[in-house]
């Protein structure tokens, strides 16, 4: 399922649709995409609105209509959002096609997981207004994460840091990157960490996501499973996936096991189960 960057990269698709009026609408009506808010609903709300502005935040998107008009929009595990300057056609997976006379902005979704919320108001939809601080800000500080670590002390450190309420953005491949950076074993409850590992994990929390933005959010082209991103092969990112994957500091061959209902990759030596890591 995309992540924090790699939400961010497809909200940046959209863009060169802003300022345009939405001349048509091309729907599927029977997807589950609208299982909150009907197609036919949508596509009234929405004919003849101008694109205003795009946000991201989490895992969610949310783009700015006129007339108070709101779009809500989750990726799902196989969603993406596309933009052609062409009237093409609507493909068998396009769900969602905004007609502008210079383009097309298309929601493609193979596999219907995602989610369109129409929202009509002068102000943001109170679920987008929710939303607890980005990882990446101010309000994001060490104190904050270790009181909430401090709660959830019986808890696995992979698990807890999959909850949205406190680190918004961050999934499965963040989690194990996190980790393998902070040399933290992924079923570590997270009572038994020290301060200096907190320490380590904050940073590292923090440093994941502004590494994750930079190399994935800017970097253009395909994102998974064709990937063309500038991450560097030191991440272990690119060896979590592959069969037979190494890890990138020593060699070690990579393990995986489930961890909260999640496949955990991590590399034995540098996260080792109750004891020093190998690396300082």
């Amino acid at each position: 399922m995309p992540e924090l960057a790699e939400v961010e990269y497809f909200r940046q698709q959209w863009d060169p649709g802003i300022g345009g009026k939405v001349q048509a609408i091309e729907a599927n009506p029977k997807a589950r995409i609208y299982r909150e808010s009907a197609a036919t609903v949508v596509i009234n709300a929405l004919t003849g609105a101008t694109l205003k502005a795009s946000y991201a935040q989490a895992k969610q998107m949310l783009f700015e209509f006129s007339g108070g008009r709101w779009l809500g929009l989750h990726l799902g595990m196989t969603g993406k959002l596309l933009c052609d300057a062409k009237q093409v056609e609507r493909a068998k997976w396009d769900h969602f096609v905004l007609r502008q006379a210079k383009r097309t902005l298309i929601f493609r979704d193979p596999r219907q997981f995602g989610l369109l919320k129409l929202h009509i108001g002068k102000e943001p939809p109170q679920w987008w207004t929710d939303f607890p601080p980005p990882v990446l800000s101010d309000a994001f500080t060490q104190e904050v994460m270790d009181a909430f670590l401090a709660r959830r002390a019986k808890s696995p450190i992979k698990a807890v840091l999959l909850m949205q309420e406190r680190f918004p953005g961050i999934g499965n491949w963040m989690a194990d990157e996190i980790l393998w950076r902070a040399q933290v074993f992924p079923e570590t409850k997270c009572g038994q960490l020290t301060a200096a590992q907190r320490i380590t994990l904050y940073r590292n929390v923090r440093e994941v996501a502004a590494d994750a933005m930079r190399c994935i959010a800017g970097a253009g082209g395909e994102l998974p499973p064709d990937m063309n991103v500038n991450i560097p092969e030191s991440w272990l990112f690119w060896h979590r996936w592959r069969d037979g994957g190494h890890c990138p500091k020593d060699g070690e061959a990579l393990q995986r096991k489930a961890v909260g209902g999640r496949t955990s990759c991590f590399c034995p030596l540098c996260q080792p189960s109750g004891s020093v890591p190998l690396h300082p």
